[in-house]
């Protein structure tokens, strides 16, 4: 009897223990309470492969590029690819998840194992190579090497880098979700997920959009014009007739904005000009209008050549036209190159169409210089052109940077620029202009893009400047200087997806062999080269300074003018 009690119990009894835990069951076998969808979401586990994949974006973005970055420049760069990397690992596992189910926990476990022994040990090496690579670089460009703890502190601006655009994205996905959940009462699971990330994307995009980079360019734009209000330090009203803004002048010297204040007060002095010609010098002169001089394009073309007229320059040996970059800048030491070469016997002139810096300029409204170097050029040129052949002076067209944007789209066309003027001097072209792409495209075969061979028109590259000194042959119509490691001349989108051709075949002597290409790994760090390419030494970089002495002697000469000159001119002017 008692043998079938324990057998076989009574309902009631069975009821009571299977209510019992077994001893065998533990407390991990209990299935836990799932945590709240937006802490799971925010506080949820890395993905392995996107571990993976970051760890490997962010050793590959310590390889060098054009230009050495700042510890804090290399530490975005590193985060920025490290977490594309991320992402893209973490795409492919979720894909993995679908097609094949979920990763096994031994699985898992095994690849979190194998990351911690192999991560480590592969990320020091690379920062071990990256800080080589960046003090190679540096003596390549002749720049003083920086100290060996900023790899700690780029690495500190790295996980920063990182570990913000992580929660960003986390905090995106938990949006979605949470729109998700409102559609799922009107729509199926898989289309409220797709209406709730698009919601998001647009709701996204128009933040981005319309609060920070509308903001930015409204903040910079207050800011440009503040500074352009002002006046740079030593600089003062012109005492000479033949300046804009001095005496006589039909440009008011508070019109000129700042950049253009500048360009007026810095003519040599005709003793300075005498001392290095070893014969007489005269004056030279300087035409500018700023964005308040008139109220148009037109109109203050206009007001450039009636100022012309007024100070006598066309009745000097040359005219320069100069199209300055996007806040009104002008190099003061390709002037006073030209003044220097020809004894002050120059006239020099040139118009502010914005006072943003040329990022923002180009980014925002390339039209405005295309605009601006159309009026004033045409306005110059129509005014020379009905002076006599005989007796009229050279004509040369100068265009840095963004101004280069400008000249070329004047003319349209190679042949039109090269016909357009007795000659034309462009610095660091950006990767947009269409003559300077067309002439690349079409150069000679065999000839690198970085210094190309163009049969046919006199057009001259010169990736260095000094080696316009040995050209032989009748002299160039435009000659253009673009440093091998400018970032301006060689970024491009295609960078994202496409090996660029200089990193083909010969490379520049200043582009390190170190460097190759990554998909979007490069992309970003030639970006981030923009940041800094004016701060690296004359010939490298955006910096060409007074390199424009060999571009002017190869363009045009005066009588007389030896390589010893320009050798020493440019010794003078970075002196």
């Amino acid at each position: 009897m008692l043998r079938q009690v324990v057998a076989s119990p009574p309902g009631w009894q069975r009821t009571l223990l299977s209510r019992i835990p077994s001893p065998r069951r533990s407390i991990e076998d209990t299935p836990a309470v799932p945590a709240p969808p937006a802490r799971r979401i925010v506080r949820s586990h890395l993905s392995v492969t996107g571990a993976g994949l970051a760890a490997v974006f962010y050793c590959l973005s310590f390889t060098p590029s054009l230009l050495p970055r700042a510890w804090f420049l290399q530490g975005v760069v590193a985060g920025i690819t490290a977490a594309m990397g991320y992402a893209l690992g973490a795409a492919l596992g979720a894909l993995g998840r679908r097609l094949h189910g979920p990763f096994r926990a031994r699985t898992a476990l095994i690849a979190w194992s194998a990351l911690a022994a192999v991560v480590p040990a592969l990320v020091g090496i690379f920062l071990w190579l990256g800080t080589r690579w960046q003090r190679d670089l540096r003596v390549r460009l002749g720049m003083a090497p920086v100290p060996e703890y900023d790899i700690a502190r780029t690495v500190g601006a790295s996980l920063l880098t990182f570990g913000l655009l992580l929660l960003i994205a986390r905090l995106l996905r938990l949006a979605t979700y949470g729109c998700a959940l409102l559609f799922r009462r009107v729509v199926p699971q898989p289309a409220a997920y797709c209406a709730g990330t698009l919601v998001v994307a647009v709701l996204a995009y128009s933040a981005l959009d319309g609060l920070l980079i509308a903001n930015l360019f409204t903040t910079v734009d207050r800011l440009a014009a503040v500074e352009n209000s002002g006046t740079g330090n030593g600089v003062t009203v012109p005492a000479s007739t033949l300046r804009s803004g001095g005496p006589q002048s039909l440009v008011q010297w508070d019109s000129l904005g700042r950049q253009g204040r500048t360009f007026v007060a810095g003519t040599p002095t005709v003793e300075e000009l005498t001392r290095f010609a070893g014969r007489p010098a005269i004056e030279p002169i300087r035409v500018y209008a700023g964005l308040t001089s008139a109220d148009t394009l037109a109109r203050r073309a206009d007001l450039v050549v009636r100022e012309m007229d007024r100070t006598g320059a066309f009745d000097r040996a040359v005219i320069a036209v100069i199209t300055p970059t996007g806040t009104g800048w002008v190099d003061n030491k390709v002037p006073r190159s030209l003044e220097f070469m020809y004894a002050g016997d120059t006239a020099l002139v040139s118009m502010q169409y914005s006072y943003l810096p040329s990022f923002f300029a180009f980014m925002g409204d390339r039209s405005e210089v295309a605009d601006a170097a159309d009026a004033l050029i045409s306005a110059v040129r129509a005014r020379w052109a009905a002076l006599p052949a005989t007796t009229r002076p050279r004509l040369l067209l100068f265009g840095e940077s963004l101004g280069t944007y400008g000249m070329e789209m004047t003319f349209g066309t190679p042949e039109r620029l090269a016909a357009g003027a007795d000659g034309a001097l462009l610095l660091g072209p950006t990767f947009a202009n269409p003559s300077h792409r067309a002439l690349t495209e079409g150069r000679a075969p065999g000839s690198p893009i970085w210094d190309p061979d163009y049969p046919g028109l006199p057009v001259e590259f010169a990736d260095d400047a000094a080696e316009l000194r040995d050209r032989s042959g009748p002299s160039p119509k435009v000659v253009y200087l673009q440093n091998a490691t400018d970032p301006v001349v060689w970024w491009s989108w295609d960078l994202l997806w496409k090996k660029p051709q200089w990193l083909i075949g010969q490379r520049a002597p200043d582009v390190t062999p170190d460097m190759h290409w990554y998909p979007g790994i490069t992309f970003w760090q030639i970006t981030c080269d923009l940041v800094f390419s004016n701060k690296v030494p004359t010939g490298h970089g955006h910096s060409y300074r007074s390199e424009t002495v060999d571009g002017w002697a190869a363009l045009a000469p005066p009588p007389g003018w030896t390589t010893a000159d320009s050798i020493r001119l440019r010794a003078l002017l970075d002196g």
